[in-house]
C-alpha cells in the first residue's frame, strides 16, 4: 500500500514542494525515510512514533518505508514531521487518501502530539499556492504569518489529534486564516527614542539626513568622537515611512525564514545594526543552509554600519554587489540561495585613526601614513556607491544645554516633509516602495527632468569633480529627491548644487 502527502520545505528564498510518500510491508517492524533527509529530519522517526501513540493512535507492527521526493532535493528541519505522521496513519488505515487529497500539510510535533511553530512558513505557503493547491494547514502560532498570502485557505493546527477529527469532519473546525487573522494596522514610530530635536546643531547632516531617507540615499557620516553621529543615525530610524503592504510580507518572509520571528508580522522597517566584528558570513549571509545575513534582515529598512573601516575589508567590499543590484547571492557547495537586500546603507566613521585629525581642541595622535591606511580602507568603487557624504564638527559644550530635550517639534515636521517627498515619488513612478535612488541610468534619462540652467550646472560641474558614470546619475537622483522635499516638479539649478555639496571630495 502507498500513500502520498504534499508538503513543502523553504528553498532559499523560495520553497520547494515535497511528496512524503510511505510504504508499509511485511516483515520485521522497521522505520526508514529515504530521500536525501539529513540528521534532523531523521531524527523525526523518535518524534513521529510517539506524537502518535501520544495521540491515542496506533503504531504499525510492520516494515514502514517513507520516501521524500523528489530525492536529489536536500532536506532539512523539521517540517516534514506533521505530513509523515499522515502518511504513517494512512498506510494503517486510519486514514484514508481522500482525507488528505489535494491539501498541504507542515508542522513539527512535539512527543505528544503538539505541533510548534516552524520557520519559512511564507515561502511554504506560496510554494503550495503555485502548485495550484487550495488548502494548507500549519501550526497555529504560524497562522498569522501564512495568511499574509491571499488567494488560499489556511489552517491552524494545534494537535495531532485536533486535525485527525477535523479531517474526518468529527471535531471543531480548525482556526482558518480567513476568519480569524486580519491585516495588521501600520505601527506609529516614534513614540519613543531618538529625535531629531535631541541632537545639538549639526542642521547640515539633519538635512541629509532627510534626504537620505527621503530618496532611500545611501550615506556617510564623518566626525570626530562625540559629534551626534551615531544619534543622527537613531534618530533616522523613527524617521523612516511606514511598510507598504507588500513590504510587510517581504519583510515578514525573512524574518521568519531567518527564525527570528514564527508568529508576528512586521509592521516596522527593520534598523540593523552589526558590530564591527561581524563575520562576512553573518553580514552577507551563507552557512551550511546559505541563510540570509544582516544585509537582507536589513531588507526595506537601514543597515547602520557605525566605524565603517574598522570592518573587515572582506565584508565592505562584498556590500558593492548588494549596494548596486539589491540582491544577494549566497552559494555554497550544495546551496545557491537569492535573497533581497534592497537597504538603506547609514555609515559613520572619523576622520582619522583617533578620530582628532582637524579638531581645534584636540591633537591629532596619527601619523600620516595612519591616517593614509585607515582611509584606504575604503575602497574607490566602495565609495562610489555612497550616494551622500556628510562631514560634522563637535558641538561646543556651552550649546548642549540650550534647547529643551522633550520636545519634537522639528522631528514631527521633517517627516511630514519626507512623508510628501516619497508621496511625490509614488505618484511618479505608480508604484509603493520605489524611490529615486532605485532608478536605473535609462530610467533617470527617461523620468526625471532637469532645467536649461541645472543641465548646464551638473555638466559644469562634473568636468570640474570628474565624476564617474554612476556619480552622475546618483547627483541626478539625490537632486531629485531635493526638488521632492521642495515640492518641485523639475529639477532646478540650486537642487544640483545643494546635491553636489554630498559628493565625496
Amino acid at each position: 500500500m502507498i500513500s502520498k502527502i504534499y508538503s513543502a520545505i523553504p528553498y532559499g528564498f523560495d520553497g520547494k514542494i515535497v511528496e512524503v510518500e510511505g510504504d508499509m510491508n511485511r516483515g520485521l517492524p522497521a522505520f526508514n525515510i529515504v530521500g536525501m533527509a539529513n540528521k534532523t529530519i531523521n531524527e523525526a522517526k523518535e518524534r513521529v512514533r510517539s506524537a502518535i501513540v501520544n495521540s491515542s493512535f496506533s503504531f504499525p507492527d510492520k516494515k514502514v518505508t517513507i520516501n521524500l521526493a523528489p530525492a536529489d532535493l536536500m532536506k532539512d528541519g523539521s517540517y516534514l514531521d506533521l505530513p509523515i505522521a499522515l502518511a504513517i496513519l494512512t498506510l494503517s488505515g486510519q486514514l484514508v487518501g481522500t482525507d488528505t487529497a489535494g491539501k498541504l500539510f507542515v508542522g513539527e510535533l512535539s512527543l505528544t502530539g503538539k505541533l510548534r511553530p516552524i520557520r519559512g512558513v511564507i515561502n511554504i505557503v506560496e510554494a503550495a499556492k503555485k502548485l495550484g493547491i487550495k488548502v494548507v494547514y500549519v501550526p497555529r502560532q504560524n497562522l498569522s504569518q501564512a495568511a499574509l498570502i491571499t488567494g488560499i485557505t489556511i489552517y491552524g493546527v494545534d494537535t495531532l489529534q485536533n486535525l485527525y477529527l477535523q479531517l474526518k469532519n468529527q471535531g471543531e473546525v480548525l482556526v482558518s486564516a480567513d476568519s480569524e487573522v486580519k491585516w495588521p494596522a501600520r505601527s506609529k514610530k516614534a513614540v519613543s527614542g531618538a529625535f531629531l530635536d535631541h541632537i545639538r546643531g549639526q542642521e547640515t547632516a539633519k538635512r541629509a539626513m532627510a534626504i537620505a531617507i527621503a530618496g532611500h540615499h545611501n550615506i556617510l557620516i564623518s566626525g570626530p568622537p562625540g559629534a551626534g553621529k551615531t544619534l543622527l543615525a537613531k534618530a533616522a530610524a523613527n524617521l523612516l515611512p511606514d511598510l507598504t503592504p507588500d513590504e510587510m510580507v517581504a519583510v515578514t518572509k525573512i524574518y521568519s525564514l531567518a527564525g527570528l520571528s514564527t508568529d508576528e508580522i512586521a509592521t516596522e522597517r527593520p534598523f540593523r545594526a552589526p558590530h564591527h566584528t561581524a563575520s562576512a558570513t553573518s553580514i552577507i549571509g551563507g552557512g551550511t543552509r546559505a541563510m540570509p545575513g544582516e544585509i537582507s534582515l536589513a531588507h526595506k529598512g537601514v543597515l547602520f554600519l557605525d566605524e565603517l573601516p574598522e570592518f573587515q575589508r572582506s565584508v565592505l567590499e562584498s556590500l558593492r554587489q548588494p549596494l548596486e543590484d539589491k540582491v544577494i547571492a549566497v552559494s555554497r557547495a550544495s546551496h545557491k540561495s537569492v535573497y533581497p537586500a534592497d537597504f538603506m546603507l547609514i555609515a559613520t566613521m572619523n576622520p582619522c585613526p583617533c578620530g582628532y585629525l582637524g579638531d581645534p581642541t584636540h591633537e591629532c595622535q596619527c601619523t600620516e601614513t595612519q591616517i593614509q591606511n585607515y582611509r584606504k580602507k575604503l575602497s574607490g568603487p566602495l565609495m562610489d556607491r555612497i550616494d551622500m557624504y556628510v562631514s560634522v564638527n563637535k558641538v561646543e559644550n556651552s550649546d548642549l544645554m540650550q534647547q529643551n530635550t522633550t520636545k519634537t517639534e522639528e522631528h514631527i515636521a521633517v517627516k511630514n516633509t519626507i512623508t510628501g517627498a516619497i508621496a511625490r515619488q509614488t505618484a511618479r513612478f505608480g508604484r509603493d516602495g520605489t524611490y529615486n535612488s532605485s532608478l536605473t541610468s535609462f530610467q533617470t534619462s527617461e523620468l526625471i527632468e532637469l532645467e536649461p540652467a541645472a543641465k548646464a550646472l551638473l555638466k559644469k560641474a562634473s568636468e570640474g569633480l570628474n565624476l564617474s558614470a554612476r556619480a552622475y546619475f546618483k547627483t541626478i537622483k539625490v537632486a531629485r529627491t531635493i526638488a521632492d522635499l521642495d515640492n518641485s516638479d523639475v529639477i532646478k539649478a540650486e537642487h544640483i548644487a545643494e546635491a553636489l555639496t554630498y559628493r565625496k571630495r
